[in-house]
């Protein structure tokens, strides 16, 4: 089969790291960067061989030799580029918050329904060997009935200068940047939420540097998550039933180790083999879905994306977290 060509769309940290654990994935090759100006992408291209660097992101888009777009700009940004190279006519893996809201991210897969494109939300998380063998461990029945599910996610980095997460014209604070990810895989395991009750701490730009949240369901089940960019965490992960518990060692939404304790005392082990980073494994699948002639991806559909995006909304309703752009 021949190689599947990306254009990447955005050159900062998220952008190199996908850069840099697409070279671990066989059959996959970076032929075009784009970004705001030459420079930056001339710079990024530098240590990728046959790579074409566009000063524009609309160049990037209209590149005949792309199989498929990265898009990796700021949060704020990204229904626009998503919209933009679906137009194009190329398929897009889009960096998480997919969107700002639930509308925009309608608007997205509105368009590349219009435009028969295929469009996937980089959550890396859900495309990882381990959340696969997570899948399967709740198929099975083996937990019994879930009744709890907690995850944090936390980092030190309010202290850090890094403008993007304070500045809410950027889209910052905790929850979009860090709370994605245990409010995604809250959804992974239980689904969408009857009921949402969210606290935060703000910061004094307005955006939250650490909120709380409790997801309750319909059979009495609760997800209890924590974000915060204020201190580091255990970023660890726990989804409890009545038969056993599987606990997720850090970090849960990366390549790692987890088991299954059982309530009769058996524990079975699951060792972390993984080799790379692996945001290669979304970009793997991405690849999978345009060849089969497929919109969407069953392991982040646009339902459950959009379910989330709904959560993130409602959550920042509760907690007075309002963006300049919206």
């Amino acid at each position: 089969m021949s190689s599947f060509h990306w254009g990447i769309l955005g050159t900062g940290g998220i952008a190199s790291a996908f850069a840099q654990d697409l070279k671990l994935a066989q059959g996959h090759s970076i032929v075009a960067v784009g970004s705001r100006t030459l420079s930056k992408a001339q710079a990024f291209v530098q240590e990728i061989s046959d790579a074409s660097a566009y000063g524009s992101y609309e160049e990037l888009v209209n590149a005949q030799q792309i199989d498929a777009i990265y898009v990796a700009s700021p949060h704020p940004m990204h229904e626009a580029h998503t919209l933009m190279a679906l137009a194009a006519g190329k398929p897009v893996l889009c960096e998480k918050p997919f969107a700002i809201t639930a509308k925009q991210a309608q608007s997205m897969f509105d368009a590349a329904k219009r435009n028969n494109v295929a469009l996937l939300e980089a959550m890396w998380t859900r495309y990882l060997p381990h959340m696969k063998v997570v899948r399967e461990i709740l198929a099975s029945g083996v937990l019994g009935a879930v009744q709890t599910v907690e995850a944090d996610h936390g980092q030190r980095l309010a202290d850090q200068n890094i403008q993007r997460l304070v500045d809410p014209g950027l889209g910052g604070g905790a929850l979009l940047d860090l709370g994605i990810y245990p409010v995604s895989f809250a959804h992974l395991i239980l689904g969408a939420p009857v009921s949402i009750t969210t606290r935060a701490v703000m910061t004094d730009t307005g955006v939250d540097a650490q909120t709380s949240t409790i997801l309750e369901y319909a059979k009495g089940a609760q997800a209890i998550l924590n974000t915060t960019m204020i201190a580091q965490t255990p970023c660890r992960a726990v989804v409890s039933g009545l038969l056993g518990r599987l606990e997720i060692d850090r970090t849960f939404y990366a390549p790692t180790a987890m088991r299954v304790v059982l309530f009769d005392g058996t524990i079975t082990e699951y060792p972390n083999t993984y080799v790379g980073h692996g945001l290669r494994e979304q970009a793997i699948e991405m690849a999978r879905i345009v060849r089969a002639g497929l919109l969407e991806s069953p392991l982040m559909p646009w339902r459950e994306s959009l379910d989330v995006m709904r959560t993130m909304d409602e959550m920042r309703r509760q907690i007075g977290l309002v963006y300049p752009f919206e």
